[in-house]
């Protein structure tokens, strides 16, 4: 049976005659090898396709080893091999690059049984299913990788973790990292929602019962607490765990043991707590809706998510991301943002954040007719700069609600500022296409005629830009 034809990125290494003698390998492994030179064009490449493994060439003098510690935590679940030639792999080598986080080190040559062993297996634990398909860590924003890193330090520890953020910003992905990225990611990973179970039924979910404990309590049954005994254990939506679930909570955390409802002794455990909510916990504990003794216990190490409008760098890379992901589920051409719908979604304030982003890119991939998906097949509301700015294919055509969107609202006229020179100055009167031209000669000049960086201002294209100014010539 011939594989499924997978990506792998190759960073580094000189054409020597054992690489391309792996390179061959793992072509015929079913890989799909893209070389990137550079750690810059390894990054690069990551951040705007997904693959299934990433290889390092070890190579003196190169800083493949701080390459490999950020691959590990910044794309999350990517395998990433070492390999090296046999003249020069050593087992201190070998012992630094698995402590960066590297899943393995290989001497070249390998003979192919080997190699496609090997390979298989680290790029299936890649499609496990559990940690979802292609699940990782897309950012460009500075203050995301700097969370991300302190992340990955306090996760080798056993302190309990709250992440805090809006629904949608990716709590459980950071939940997940913790527990990936820690010592004990052997041991289970076991999550529950707060809020989806009434407080009996959550009771014991949490901390199990016995036998006869209540009506239908046939047999011993464990909570998720022992399930995740070795392991973590995540507490979704902590916030909506009534006060007295709290108490019982806090004293798990306490003495490190759970009661089983209906139980005659308790239970050691050793389980690393992890805990989200998309309130201001600390809010709520001063206002008594949440125990504050509780919020001390569970903030040893707080962790705020960032929205995704306020990380606007992300959104382009994301929607690429989830592009190319439903492309390939959906069986679709491969169909690119127009760069209008590319303005759309950087404008639109994603209140759902990544989660709504990436159902909006389903839908639109799931509605696009055209060459190209347009604002339209977004279906989102966003404020334009101009309607006659929506695509350069329709310049001229207003989109309203019956096509599902609302492209065009009246934007009022700037006020007059005689003491600040940054204000644009129009008389009362002034129509939307005079305002338009004076918006784009103004900028013009500000950017001392460069088209390029006028039309990135303006969030129009350079097409609709020279469009626009042949017209008022031809006045």
């Amino acid at each position: 049976m011939t594989p499924t034809r997978r990506e792998i990125l190759l960073i580094g290494g000189r054409n020597g005659a054992e690489l391309l003698q792996f390179i061959a390998q793992l072509s015929e492994a079913g890989l799909d090898t893209t070389r990137a030179p550079s750690v810059a064009a390894a990054k690069e490449q990551l951040s705007r396709a997904r693959f299934s493994l990433a290889v390092v060439a070890m190579e003196s003098g190169s800083d493949s080893l701080e390459l490999i510690r950020e691959l590990t935590f910044l794309f999350r679940g990517l395998p990433v091999l070492a390999v090296a030639v046999a003249v020069r792999g050593s087992v201190s080598e070998a012992r630094e690059v698995i402590s960066a986080g590297a899943a393995d080190y290989l001497l070249l040559p390998l003979d192919e049984a080997k190699v496609t062993g090997l390979i298989h297996h680290f790029a299936d634990q890649y499609f496990d299913p559990e940690l979802g398909r292609g699940r990782r860590f897309i950012t460009t924003d500075e203050g995301m990788r700097r969370l991300l890193q302190q992340v990955r330090r306090v996760a080798r520890s056993m302190a309990t973790v709250l992440i805090q953020g809006e629904s949608g910003t990716g709590k459980e992905l950071i939940a997940r990292f913790v527990h990936q990225v820690s010592e004990r990611n052997q041991g289970p990973f076991i999550a529950i929602n707060c809020a989806a179970l009434p407080e009996n039924l959550l009771e014991s979910e949490l901390f199990g019962h016995a036998k006869g404990a209540f009506t239908g309590a046939l047999a011993d049954r464990k909570g998720k607490f022992q399930q995740a005994n070795g392991g973590a254990i995540f507490l979704d939506e902590i916030s909506e765990m009534s006060l007295n679930l709290q108490a019982k909570l806090l004293r798990v955390l306490q003495e490190r043991e759970v009661d089983p409802v209906g139980g005659r002794s308790a239970i050691p455990l050793d389980v690393r707590v992890i805990a989200s909510t998309n309130r201001d916990l600390k809010s709520w504990a001063q206002s008594g809706r949440f125990r504050e003794d509780l919020y001390y216990r569970l903030n040893v190490f707080p962790v705020h998510l960032p929205p995704l409008r306020q990380r606007t760098s992300d959104i382009p890379l994301l929607a690429e991301h989830f592009r190319k992901r439903f492309i390939e589920e959906l069986g679709r051409n491969a169909i690119p943002f127009s760069s209008a719908a590319l303005t759309a979604l950087t404008r639109y304030g994603w209140p759902g954040n990544v989660r709504e982003l990436e159902n909006v890119i389903h839908r639109a991939l799931l509605i696009a007719e055209g060459t190209e998906i347009t604002p339209r097949d977004l279906m989102i509301e966003w404020p334009p700069v101009s309607d006659t700015h929506l695509d350069d294919e329709e310049d001229e055509e207003e989109l309203d609600d019956e096509d599902g969107i609302r492209m065009t609202r009246d934007l009022p006229l700037p006020r007059p500022d005689l003491e600040n020179n940054d204000q644009i100055r129009l008389p009362v009167g002034t129509t939307v296409r005079q305002m338009e031209e004076f918006l784009i000669h103004r900028t013009l000049d500000e950017v001392k005629g460069n088209r390029t960086r006028a039309a990135e201002l303006l969030g129009i294209s350079i097409r609709t830009l020279r469009n626009k100014l042949n017209e008022y010539a031809a006045r």
